[in-house]
Protein backbone atom coordinates (compact mmCIF):
# COMPACT_ATOMS: atom_id res chain seq x y z
CA UNK A 1 0.00 0.00 0.00
CA UNK A 2 1.05 3.04 -0.93
CA UNK A 3 0.61 7.03 1.36
CA UNK A 4 0.87 10.12 -0.42
CA UNK A 5 0.51 13.70 1.66
CA UNK A 6 -0.15 16.95 0.18
CA UNK A 7 -2.08 20.02 0.56
CA UNK A 8 -5.10 19.91 -1.19
CA UNK A 9 -7.01 23.81 -2.08
CA UNK A 10 -9.50 22.52 -3.91
CA UNK A 11 -11.07 18.72 -3.59
CA UNK A 12 -13.37 19.06 -6.32
CA UNK A 13 -10.71 19.15 -8.78
CA UNK A 14 -8.92 15.90 -7.43
CA UNK A 15 -9.65 12.82 -9.48
CA UNK A 16 -10.08 9.65 -7.18
CA UNK A 17 -11.87 6.71 -6.64
CA UNK A 18 -13.32 8.01 -3.41
CA UNK A 19 -13.32 10.75 -1.24
CA UNK A 20 -13.48 10.72 2.87
CA UNK A 21 -15.35 13.95 4.27
CA UNK A 22 -16.63 14.30 7.38
CA UNK A 23 -19.88 15.00 9.17
CA UNK A 24 -20.61 16.95 12.62
CA UNK A 25 -24.29 16.64 13.81
CA UNK A 26 -25.57 17.83 9.75
CA UNK A 27 -22.97 19.92 9.10
CA UNK A 28 -20.59 18.91 6.06
CA UNK A 29 -16.60 19.83 6.93
CA UNK A 30 -15.30 22.95 4.51
CA UNK A 31 -13.90 20.13 2.50
CA UNK A 32 -17.21 18.37 2.33
CA UNK A 33 -19.12 21.67 1.38
CA UNK A 34 -16.87 21.84 -1.76
CA UNK A 35 -17.79 18.52 -2.56
CA UNK A 36 -21.18 19.16 -2.10
CA UNK A 37 -21.59 21.72 -4.48
CA UNK A 38 -19.20 19.66 -7.33
CA UNK A 39 -22.24 17.05 -6.99
CA UNK A 40 -24.93 19.88 -7.39
CA UNK A 41 -26.34 19.41 -3.44
CA UNK A 42 -26.50 15.72 -3.72
CA UNK A 43 -24.49 14.87 -0.04
CA UNK A 44 -26.71 18.01 1.62
CA UNK A 45 -29.75 16.47 0.73
CA UNK A 46 -28.79 12.52 1.99
CA UNK A 47 -27.83 14.18 5.05
CA UNK A 48 -31.10 16.30 5.41
CA UNK A 49 -32.90 13.21 4.31
CA UNK A 50 -31.36 11.24 7.74
CA UNK A 51 -29.49 8.87 5.55
CA UNK A 52 -26.58 9.52 8.04
CA UNK A 53 -26.43 8.44 11.43
CA UNK A 54 -24.86 11.78 13.62
CA UNK A 55 -23.13 8.87 15.53
CA UNK A 56 -18.85 9.27 15.04
CA UNK A 57 -18.25 6.10 12.75
CA UNK A 58 -21.79 6.30 10.27
CA UNK A 59 -20.56 6.43 7.01
CA UNK A 60 -22.58 6.68 3.88
CA UNK A 61 -21.27 6.25 0.58
CA UNK A 62 -22.52 8.46 -2.21
CA UNK A 63 -22.17 7.49 -5.72
CA UNK A 64 -21.36 11.00 -7.46
CA UNK A 65 -22.85 12.42 -11.31
CA UNK A 66 -20.69 11.34 -14.19
CA UNK A 67 -17.63 13.31 -14.79
CA UNK A 68 -17.38 14.38 -11.08
CA UNK A 69 -13.47 14.00 -10.37
CA UNK A 70 -14.24 12.42 -7.14
CA UNK A 71 -16.27 9.09 -8.50
CA UNK A 72 -17.58 8.30 -5.08
CA UNK A 73 -17.71 10.11 -1.65
CA UNK A 74 -17.58 8.74 1.75
CA UNK A 75 -19.54 10.73 4.39
CA UNK A 76 -18.23 9.82 7.39
CA UNK A 77 -20.03 11.11 11.02
CA UNK A 78 -17.73 12.22 13.91
CA UNK A 79 -20.18 13.13 16.31
CA UNK A 80 -22.46 16.36 17.12
CA UNK A 81 -20.33 19.20 17.52
CA UNK A 82 -17.66 18.26 19.91
CA UNK A 83 -14.23 17.88 20.01
CA UNK A 84 -13.53 14.53 18.65
CA UNK A 85 -11.97 12.17 21.31
CA UNK A 86 -8.32 9.23 20.22
CA UNK A 87 -11.41 6.72 20.59
CA UNK A 88 -13.88 8.38 18.25
CA UNK A 89 -10.80 8.89 15.49
CA UNK A 90 -10.48 4.95 16.00
CA UNK A 91 -14.09 4.37 15.37
CA UNK A 92 -14.12 6.80 12.05
CA UNK A 93 -11.07 5.24 10.63
CA UNK A 94 -11.98 1.44 11.23
CA UNK A 95 -15.38 2.42 9.54
CA UNK A 96 -13.83 4.62 6.95
CA UNK A 97 -11.68 1.69 5.47
CA UNK A 98 -14.95 -0.77 6.48
CA UNK A 99 -16.73 0.94 3.93
CA UNK A 100 -13.60 1.52 1.40
CA UNK A 101 -13.04 -2.55 1.56
CA UNK A 102 -16.70 -2.96 1.14
CA UNK A 103 -17.01 -0.97 -2.15
CA UNK A 104 -13.52 -2.54 -3.37
CA UNK A 105 -11.93 0.80 -3.58
CA UNK A 106 -8.61 0.73 -4.88
CA UNK A 107 -7.75 4.28 -4.09
CA UNK A 108 -8.54 7.47 -2.05
CA UNK A 109 -8.75 10.95 -0.45
CA UNK A 110 -8.94 11.18 3.21
CA UNK A 111 -10.14 14.81 3.98
CA UNK A 112 -10.12 14.46 8.06
CA UNK A 113 -7.29 17.80 9.04
CA UNK A 114 -10.26 19.10 10.71
CA UNK A 115 -9.99 16.05 13.20
CA UNK A 116 -6.62 17.22 14.76
CA UNK A 117 -5.25 20.75 16.29
CA UNK A 118 -1.88 21.67 15.75
CA UNK A 119 0.76 19.62 14.14
CA UNK A 120 1.42 16.98 16.51
CA UNK A 121 -1.87 15.79 16.78
CA UNK A 122 -2.55 15.79 12.86
CA UNK A 123 0.71 13.90 12.62
CA UNK A 124 -0.64 11.29 15.01
CA UNK A 125 -4.09 11.35 13.27
CA UNK A 126 -2.03 10.63 10.25
CA UNK A 127 0.24 8.03 11.62
CA UNK A 128 -2.74 5.94 13.13
CA UNK A 129 -4.49 6.13 9.82
CA UNK A 130 -1.67 4.57 8.24
CA UNK A 131 -1.63 1.59 10.69
CA UNK A 132 -5.45 1.32 10.55
CA UNK A 133 -5.15 0.97 6.71
CA UNK A 134 -2.60 -1.46 6.43
CA UNK A 135 -3.75 -3.56 9.35
CA UNK A 136 -7.10 -3.56 7.52
CA UNK A 137 -6.20 -5.32 4.42
CA UNK A 138 -4.52 -8.30 6.23
CA UNK A 139 -6.18 -11.59 5.66
CA UNK A 140 -4.64 -15.40 6.69
CA UNK A 141 -4.46 -17.33 4.15
CA UNK A 142 -1.34 -19.56 4.83
CA UNK A 143 -2.76 -22.67 5.42
CA UNK A 144 -5.91 -22.11 2.93
CA UNK A 145 -6.18 -24.71 -0.25
CA UNK A 146 -7.70 -21.14 -1.43
CA UNK A 147 -6.04 -18.09 -0.80
CA UNK A 148 -8.16 -15.29 0.66
CA UNK A 149 -8.14 -12.27 -1.26
CA UNK A 150 -7.13 -9.13 -0.14
CA UNK A 151 -9.08 -5.78 -0.29
CA UNK A 152 -8.56 -3.98 -3.27
CA UNK A 153 -6.84 -0.62 -1.12
CA UNK A 154 -3.81 0.13 -2.71
CA UNK A 155 -3.32 4.15 -2.46
CA UNK A 156 -3.72 6.74 -0.02
CA UNK A 157 -3.30 9.86 0.30
CA UNK A 158 -4.34 12.34 2.89
CA UNK A 159 -5.05 16.20 2.50
CA UNK A 160 -2.64 17.73 5.04
CA UNK A 161 -4.80 21.26 5.82
CA UNK A 162 -3.37 23.87 7.54
CA UNK A 163 -2.55 21.40 10.43
CA UNK A 164 0.98 20.69 9.29
CA UNK A 165 3.23 20.30 6.56
CA UNK A 166 3.00 17.85 4.08
CA UNK A 167 6.75 16.48 4.79
CA UNK A 168 6.04 16.02 8.40
CA UNK A 169 3.00 14.13 7.54
CA UNK A 170 4.54 11.67 5.30
CA UNK A 171 7.08 10.86 7.85
CA UNK A 172 4.07 10.09 9.87
CA UNK A 173 2.13 8.23 7.31
CA UNK A 174 5.94 6.24 6.62
CA UNK A 175 6.20 5.56 10.57
CA UNK A 176 2.00 4.29 10.38
CA UNK A 177 3.05 1.99 7.40
CA UNK A 178 6.25 1.09 9.38
CA UNK A 179 4.12 -0.16 12.25
CA UNK A 180 0.91 -1.67 10.09
CA UNK A 181 3.43 -3.70 8.55
CA UNK A 182 4.68 -4.90 12.02
CA UNK A 183 1.75 -5.80 13.53
CA UNK A 184 0.76 -7.82 10.69
CA UNK A 185 3.61 -10.17 10.95
CA UNK A 186 2.83 -10.37 14.47
CA UNK A 187 -0.57 -11.75 13.59
CA UNK A 188 0.87 -13.76 10.73
CA UNK A 189 3.28 -15.88 13.30
CA UNK A 190 0.30 -16.00 15.97
CA UNK A 191 -1.98 -17.38 13.31
CA UNK A 192 0.03 -19.81 12.31
CA UNK A 193 -0.70 -23.44 13.71
CA UNK A 194 1.67 -25.02 15.75
CA UNK A 195 2.82 -27.59 13.51
CA UNK A 196 3.65 -24.55 10.93
CA UNK A 197 5.47 -22.08 13.39
CA UNK A 198 8.08 -23.75 15.66
CA UNK A 199 10.95 -22.91 17.97
CA UNK A 200 12.98 -23.77 14.77
CA UNK A 201 10.67 -21.81 12.09
CA UNK A 202 11.01 -19.15 14.41
CA UNK A 203 15.00 -19.41 14.09
CA UNK A 204 14.78 -19.23 10.41
CA UNK A 205 12.65 -16.20 10.31
CA UNK A 206 15.16 -14.18 12.37
CA UNK A 207 18.41 -15.02 9.88
CA UNK A 208 16.13 -14.11 6.89
CA UNK A 209 15.23 -10.88 8.76
CA UNK A 210 19.04 -10.32 9.55
CA UNK A 211 20.37 -11.43 5.93
CA UNK A 212 18.03 -9.08 4.42
CA UNK A 213 19.29 -5.75 6.32
CA UNK A 214 22.90 -4.52 6.70
CA UNK A 215 21.38 -3.07 10.27
CA UNK A 216 20.29 -6.43 11.82
CA UNK A 217 22.39 -9.39 13.05
CA UNK A 218 21.52 -12.91 14.52
CA UNK A 219 22.55 -15.64 16.34
CA UNK A 220 20.72 -18.57 17.74
CA UNK A 221 21.23 -20.51 21.02
CA UNK A 222 20.45 -24.34 20.86
CA UNK A 223 19.96 -26.81 23.74
CA UNK A 224 23.52 -27.81 24.29
CA UNK A 225 24.35 -24.07 24.45
CA UNK A 226 21.94 -23.02 26.87
CA UNK A 227 22.23 -25.72 29.22
CA UNK A 228 26.34 -24.58 29.05
CA UNK A 229 25.14 -21.09 30.68
CA UNK A 230 23.05 -23.10 32.67
CA UNK A 231 19.53 -22.46 31.41
CA UNK A 232 18.56 -25.22 33.55
CA UNK A 233 14.60 -23.40 34.13
CA UNK A 234 13.88 -22.72 29.86
CA UNK A 235 15.36 -26.56 29.56
CA UNK A 236 12.81 -27.84 32.21
CA UNK A 237 9.88 -26.54 29.94
CA UNK A 238 11.07 -28.04 26.37
CA UNK A 239 11.90 -31.51 27.83
CA UNK A 240 8.84 -33.58 27.14
CA UNK A 241 8.98 -32.05 23.39
CA UNK A 242 10.75 -33.40 20.09
CA UNK A 243 11.30 -29.60 19.54
CA UNK A 244 14.47 -28.51 20.34
CA UNK A 245 14.32 -25.08 22.06
CA UNK A 246 16.02 -22.23 20.83
CA UNK A 247 17.07 -18.44 22.44
CA UNK A 248 16.92 -16.21 19.32
CA UNK A 249 18.86 -12.99 19.31
CA UNK A 250 18.31 -10.42 16.78
CA UNK A 251 20.77 -7.32 17.82
CA UNK A 252 19.79 -4.03 15.83
CA UNK A 253 22.48 -1.45 15.50
CA UNK A 254 20.88 1.61 14.75
CA UNK A 255 23.20 4.49 16.80
CA UNK A 256 27.07 4.08 18.02
CA UNK A 257 28.03 0.87 19.94
CA UNK A 258 28.36 3.02 22.78
CA UNK A 259 24.24 3.78 23.27
CA UNK A 260 23.35 1.25 25.11
CA UNK A 261 20.44 -0.84 24.06
CA UNK A 262 16.43 -1.56 24.94
CA UNK A 263 15.91 -4.93 25.32
CA UNK A 264 12.34 -6.95 24.03
CA UNK A 265 11.86 -10.37 24.89
CA UNK A 266 9.27 -12.23 24.13
CA UNK A 267 8.08 -15.57 25.57
CA UNK A 268 7.86 -18.11 22.20
CA UNK A 269 5.95 -21.18 23.58
CA UNK A 270 4.93 -22.44 19.87
CA UNK A 271 2.12 -24.55 21.72
CA UNK A 272 1.25 -24.87 25.23
CA UNK A 273 -0.41 -27.99 26.32
CA UNK A 274 0.27 -27.52 29.87
CA UNK A 275 2.70 -30.23 30.32
CA UNK A 276 1.97 -32.76 32.73
CA UNK A 277 -0.24 -29.98 34.29
CA UNK A 278 -2.21 -30.79 31.23
CA UNK A 279 -5.13 -28.29 29.88
CA UNK A 280 -8.34 -29.10 29.53
CA UNK A 281 -9.13 -29.70 25.93
CA UNK A 282 -11.77 -27.19 25.22
CA UNK A 283 -10.02 -24.14 23.22
CA UNK A 284 -6.42 -26.06 23.64
CA UNK A 285 -6.20 -24.78 19.99
CA UNK A 286 -5.83 -21.63 20.81
CA UNK A 287 -2.71 -22.68 22.88
CA UNK A 288 -1.01 -22.32 19.89
CA UNK A 289 -1.33 -18.25 20.22
CA UNK A 290 0.74 -18.98 23.64
CA UNK A 291 4.01 -17.09 21.31
CA UNK A 292 1.97 -14.13 20.78
CA UNK A 293 4.94 -12.22 23.15
CA UNK A 294 7.64 -13.90 20.37
CA UNK A 295 5.44 -12.64 17.83
CA UNK A 296 5.25 -9.27 18.94
CA UNK A 297 8.93 -8.91 19.12
CA UNK A 298 9.47 -9.91 15.85
CA UNK A 299 6.70 -7.45 14.63
CA UNK A 300 8.40 -4.77 16.44
CA UNK A 301 11.94 -5.57 15.18
CA UNK A 302 10.09 -5.45 12.03
CA UNK A 303 8.86 -1.89 11.93
CA UNK A 304 12.44 -0.57 13.89
CA UNK A 305 13.76 -1.76 10.07
CA UNK A 306 11.91 -0.31 8.07
CA UNK A 307 11.71 3.01 10.49
CA UNK A 308 15.35 2.71 10.14
CA UNK A 309 15.35 4.74 14.18
CA UNK A 310 19.15 5.52 15.56
CA UNK A 311 18.65 3.52 18.53
CA UNK A 312 19.64 0.45 19.79
CA UNK A 313 17.65 -2.76 20.10
CA UNK A 314 17.91 -6.00 21.06
CA UNK A 315 14.81 -9.04 20.40
CA UNK A 316 15.10 -12.10 22.51
CA UNK A 317 12.76 -14.69 21.86
CA UNK A 318 13.14 -17.75 24.15
CA UNK A 319 11.12 -20.38 22.10
CA UNK A 320 9.69 -23.82 23.16
CA UNK A 321 7.05 -26.30 23.55
CA UNK A 322 5.45 -27.27 26.37
CA UNK A 323 4.62 -30.66 26.14
CA UNK A 324 3.85 -33.97 28.61
CA UNK A 325 6.13 -36.73 27.89
CA UNK A 326 7.80 -39.80 30.36
CA UNK A 327 10.76 -37.24 30.57
CA UNK A 328 8.79 -33.96 31.07
CA UNK A 329 9.28 -31.91 34.16
CA UNK A 330 6.81 -32.97 36.96
CA UNK A 331 5.02 -30.77 39.38
CA UNK A 332 7.49 -30.58 42.44
CA UNK A 333 10.37 -31.06 40.06
CA UNK A 334 13.36 -28.57 41.16
CA UNK A 335 15.38 -26.51 38.33
CA UNK A 336 17.80 -24.29 38.34
CA UNK A 337 17.74 -21.12 36.77
CA UNK A 338 20.73 -19.68 34.66
CA UNK A 339 20.80 -16.63 37.84
CA UNK A 340 21.52 -19.64 39.93
CA UNK A 341 18.01 -19.10 41.43
CA UNK A 342 16.14 -22.74 42.28
CA UNK A 343 12.80 -22.91 41.11
CA UNK A 344 10.53 -25.38 42.48
CA UNK A 345 7.98 -25.95 39.31
CA UNK A 346 4.27 -26.73 41.43
CA UNK A 347 2.42 -26.43 38.71
CA UNK A 348 4.30 -27.43 34.49
CA UNK A 349 1.40 -24.67 33.05
CA UNK A 350 3.45 -22.09 34.60
CA UNK A 351 6.03 -22.49 32.03
CA UNK A 352 6.28 -18.92 30.64
CA UNK A 353 8.04 -17.39 33.36
CA UNK A 354 10.53 -20.59 33.26
CA UNK A 355 11.93 -19.67 30.11
CA UNK A 356 11.61 -15.67 30.79
CA UNK A 357 13.24 -16.09 33.61
CA UNK A 358 16.37 -17.04 31.77
CA UNK A 359 15.97 -15.05 29.14
CA UNK A 360 15.66 -12.09 31.28
CA UNK A 361 19.05 -12.92 32.87
CA UNK A 362 20.52 -13.17 29.52
CA UNK A 363 19.53 -9.47 28.84
CA UNK A 364 21.80 -8.48 31.76
CA UNK A 365 25.48 -9.33 29.14
CA UNK A 366 24.31 -6.30 27.07
CA UNK A 367 24.06 -3.67 29.84
CA UNK A 368 20.40 -2.74 28.95
CA UNK A 369 18.91 0.80 28.59
CA UNK A 370 15.69 -0.90 29.53
CA UNK A 371 14.78 -4.66 29.54
CA UNK A 372 10.69 -4.84 28.54
CA UNK A 373 9.56 -8.58 28.49
CA UNK A 374 6.56 -9.47 26.84
CA UNK A 375 4.05 -12.63 27.73
CA UNK A 376 0.94 -14.13 27.65
CA UNK A 377 1.38 -15.19 30.72
CA UNK A 378 -1.84 -15.45 33.00
CA UNK A 379 -5.55 -15.74 32.83
CA UNK A 380 -6.10 -13.77 35.46
CA UNK A 381 -4.88 -10.83 33.87
CA UNK A 382 -7.94 -11.52 31.02
CA UNK A 383 -9.87 -11.66 34.08
CA UNK A 384 -8.50 -8.77 35.36
CA UNK A 385 -8.63 -6.28 32.64
CA UNK A 386 -10.43 -8.57 29.90
CA UNK A 387 -9.40 -7.46 25.81
CA UNK A 388 -8.47 -3.74 26.08
CA UNK A 389 -5.39 -3.49 28.32
CA UNK A 390 -2.73 -5.42 28.61
CA UNK A 391 -0.94 -5.24 32.18
CA UNK A 392 1.91 -3.10 32.90
CA UNK A 393 4.41 -4.06 35.87
CA UNK A 394 7.45 -2.54 35.95
CA UNK A 395 10.68 -1.86 38.57
CA UNK A 396 11.06 1.83 37.82
CA UNK A 397 8.41 4.70 37.55
CA UNK A 398 9.74 6.32 34.54
CA UNK A 399 10.24 3.69 32.27
CA UNK A 400 6.43 2.57 33.23
CA UNK A 401 4.66 6.17 32.37
CA UNK A 402 6.91 5.81 28.87
CA UNK A 403 4.99 2.38 28.06
CA UNK A 404 1.77 3.97 29.22
CA UNK A 405 1.87 7.15 27.10
CA UNK A 406 3.02 5.24 23.95
CA UNK A 407 0.32 2.90 24.47
CA UNK A 408 -1.97 5.84 24.88
CA UNK A 409 -0.71 7.84 21.76
CA UNK A 410 -1.67 4.32 19.71
CA UNK A 411 -4.62 3.25 21.66
CA UNK A 412 -2.89 -0.19 22.28
CA UNK A 413 -3.04 0.48 25.75
CA UNK A 414 -1.46 -0.68 29.25
CA UNK A 415 -2.73 -0.60 32.78
CA UNK A 416 -0.34 -0.23 35.58
CA UNK A 417 -0.74 -2.70 37.89
CA UNK A 418 1.25 -3.56 41.66
CA UNK A 419 4.74 -5.31 42.05
CA UNK A 420 4.43 -4.94 45.67
CA UNK A 421 6.50 -6.79 48.30
CA UNK A 422 3.77 -8.35 49.75
CA UNK A 423 3.07 -10.53 47.07
CA UNK A 424 6.69 -12.04 46.90
CA UNK A 425 5.31 -14.28 50.32
CA UNK A 426 2.94 -16.18 47.94
CA UNK A 427 5.98 -17.44 46.17
CA UNK A 428 7.66 -18.83 49.40
CA UNK A 429 8.78 -22.96 48.92
CA UNK A 430 9.91 -25.28 51.10
CA UNK A 431 12.23 -26.83 48.90
CA UNK A 432 13.68 -24.37 46.90
CA UNK A 433 14.78 -20.30 46.63
CA UNK A 434 10.94 -19.81 44.79
CA UNK A 435 7.71 -21.62 43.50
CA UNK A 436 6.72 -20.91 40.19
CA UNK A 437 3.27 -20.36 41.32
CA UNK A 438 1.91 -18.38 44.01
CA UNK A 439 -1.94 -19.46 44.51
CA UNK A 440 -5.18 -18.49 43.71
CA UNK A 441 -4.90 -15.14 44.70
CA UNK A 442 -3.52 -12.36 42.19
CA UNK A 443 -2.48 -14.85 39.39
CA UNK A 444 -1.09 -12.05 37.24
CA UNK A 445 0.94 -9.99 40.01
CA UNK A 446 2.42 -13.04 41.28
CA UNK A 447 3.78 -14.01 37.89
CA UNK A 448 5.51 -10.85 37.88
CA UNK A 449 6.60 -10.80 41.07
CA UNK A 450 8.40 -13.84 39.64
CA UNK A 451 9.40 -12.30 36.99
CA UNK A 452 10.96 -9.49 38.98
CA UNK A 453 13.57 -11.39 41.05
CA UNK A 454 15.52 -12.09 37.58
CA UNK A 455 14.97 -7.92 36.58
CA UNK A 456 17.07 -6.92 39.63
CA UNK A 457 20.19 -5.53 38.13
CA UNK A 458 18.25 -2.90 35.36
CA UNK A 459 15.22 -1.28 34.75
CA UNK A 460 12.48 -3.73 33.51
CA UNK A 461 8.53 -4.17 32.73
CA UNK A 462 6.68 -6.82 32.23
CA UNK A 463 3.78 -6.81 29.72
CA UNK A 464 1.03 -9.30 30.36
CA UNK A 465 -0.56 -9.66 26.62
CA UNK A 466 -2.81 -12.63 27.83
CA UNK A 467 -5.94 -10.81 27.36
CA UNK A 468 -4.58 -8.47 24.48
CA UNK A 469 -2.81 -10.89 21.97
CA UNK A 470 -6.03 -12.62 20.60
CA UNK A 471 -9.84 -12.68 19.64
CA UNK A 472 -11.12 -15.71 20.22
CA UNK A 473 -15.00 -16.90 18.75
CA UNK A 474 -15.88 -16.25 15.46
CA UNK A 475 -13.14 -13.54 15.16
CA UNK A 476 -10.67 -15.90 16.27
CA UNK A 477 -6.78 -14.51 15.15
CA UNK A 478 -4.24 -13.09 16.43
CA UNK A 479 -3.88 -9.38 17.15
CA UNK A 480 -0.92 -8.18 16.97
CA UNK A 481 -0.55 -6.29 19.96
CA UNK A 482 1.51 -4.56 21.77
CA UNK A 483 3.19 -4.04 18.38
CA UNK A 484 1.72 -0.52 18.32
CA UNK A 485 2.85 0.17 21.91
CA UNK A 486 6.44 -0.83 21.48
CA UNK A 487 7.26 0.50 18.05
CA UNK A 488 6.16 3.89 19.61
CA UNK A 489 8.00 3.60 22.95
CA UNK A 490 11.07 3.20 20.60
CA UNK A 491 10.22 5.90 18.76
CA UNK A 492 9.49 8.21 21.59
CA UNK A 493 13.19 7.08 22.55
CA UNK A 494 14.58 7.53 19.22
Amino acid sequence: MEFFAKKINDPATQATACAIVTVSGKQLSKNGQTLDRATGGMLAAAIKRGDLKPDAGSTLLVQTPAGTPAQRVLLVGVGKNRKVSQHEIRKILNASLRALTAANTRDAIFYLSELAEGSEAARALYQRLATTAVTSVYRYSETLSTKVARPALKKVTVDVGASTTATGARKALSQGKAIGNGTNEARELGNLPGNYCTPNDLAKRARAMARASDKLSCKILDEKQMKALGMGSLLSVTAGTVEPAKLIVMEYAGAAKSKRPVVLVGKGITFDSGGISLKPGGKMDEMKFDMCGAASVFGTMSALLDMDLGINVVGIVAAAENMPAGNATKPGDVVTSMSGQTIEVLNTDAEGRLVLCDALTYAERYQPKAVIDIATLTGACVVALGKPAAALYANNDKLATQLIEAGEKTLDRAWRMPLWDEYQAQLKSNFADIANIGGPEAGSVTAACFLSRFARKYHWAHLDIAGAAWMGGAAKGATGRPVGLLSQYLLDQA
